[in-house]
């Protein structure tokens, strides 16, 4: 943490310094949300490498942001925010209001990442207007590469949603094909299904109720109801 060091006794610049290291704020939004163990921690931030997620971990560890122990399954640990840790939520998600009011939205479209989107999309997911049953519905994103191209949320109301990147194996009760850019800005709340679909960029097989319902179950991002504002 001393590296870099602003040498300010200044709250602000001695925050900065544990809070404003590369990927920090982004892992730290990933455990706002929930994600507890390490390889969940590595889904919600798929391009930080598993040795500098380590780092940080450590360096939060060490600041007293984040406390380790063993998990209750097969002993593996786990990192959870202390309360030192859990006053950082308002903070984090000030970032989220602040970037979604004023990063343009076409920059924000220029990261595309189909990993992160889905396993973002996996726990928005509302059940709701969902059928009383397992649903299946696999995600087609045309264009993108063949790893990343083909995904499956498998949700069952009570047990929470799984996500696949390779087929589980169940019947599929709706098929949803789209281009990334156009999945993601749904999600970010900047165009609604209705319209991708109208306008064909959006293309929904299978169950009609599941298909005419998707703007609902699909929940969006947390930010999604901020107002828009141009700088």
């Amino acid at each position: 943490m001393t590296q870099g060091s602003y040498k300010q006794f200044c709250p602000v610049a001695m925050a900065a310094e544990i809070l404003c290291t590369r990927w920090t704020v982004v892992l730290l939004r990933e455990m706002i949300a929930g994600s507890t163990r390490f390889n969940d921690l590595r889904r919600g931030v798929p391009r930080m490498s598993p040795a500098l997620l380590s780092q940080r971990l450590k360096e939060l560890e060490r600041a007293g942001v984040v406390m380790r122990k063993k998990g209750n399954e097969g002993g593996l640990y786990e990192y959870h925010l202390t309360r030192s840790g859990r006053e950082l939520t308002p903070i984090v998600e000030g970032f989220g209001v602040w970037g979604h009011r004023w990063v343009e939205t076409k920059l924000s479209l220029q990261n595309l990442d189909a990993q992160l989107l889905m396993w973002d999309m996996r726990r928005s997911i509302d059940t709701t207007p969902m059928p009383d049953r397992r649903s299946t519905i696999q995600f087609l994103y045309t264009g993108a590469p063949p790893n990343l191209r083909q995904w499956w949320l498998i949700v069952t109301p009570g047990e929470g949603t799984d996500l696949c990147s390779v087929d589980p194996g169940y019947d599929v009760d709706l098929y949803v094909a789209s281009d990334l850019k156009t999945m993601t800005a749904i999600w970010m709340g900047f165009e609604t299904v209705r319209a991708a679909v109208r306008d064909e960029r959006v293309k929904l097989t299978g169950d009609r109720k599941l298909a005419a319902d998707m703007q609902t179950w699909l929940g969006l991002s947390p930010f999604a109801k901020e107002k828009k504002f141009v700088a």
